[in-house]
């Protein structure tokens, strides 16, 4: 897999957890940013798949939501 190096900056705080999460993980920090990275991608990738979603069929119900809500929380607990 290809890697690009970049240059960023942190706020100090943020910085030192995601360094302190990234050890207790055993990983780099730039592993664990870059996990982070694709996390926060795959929720925007989901978010615009739903309001796509919603654009074609309407608006997800309350009912729906709840659903899906306790789908998450179990596989969150799985």
């Amino acid at each position: 897999m290809a890697v690009k190096k970049l240059s960023i900056s942190l706020d100090e705080s943020v910085a030192e957890r995601a360094a302190s999460a990234a050890a207790s993980h055993g990983v780099s920090l730039s592993a664990w940013l870059n996990a982070a990275a694709e996390r926060a991608i795959r929720i925007e990738d989901g978010l615009a798949a739903v309001r796509e979603w919603e654009e074609e069929h309407g608006e997800l119900s309350a009912e729906e939501l709840a659903w899906a809500d306790k789908v998450i929380a179990s596989d969150m607990r799985a």
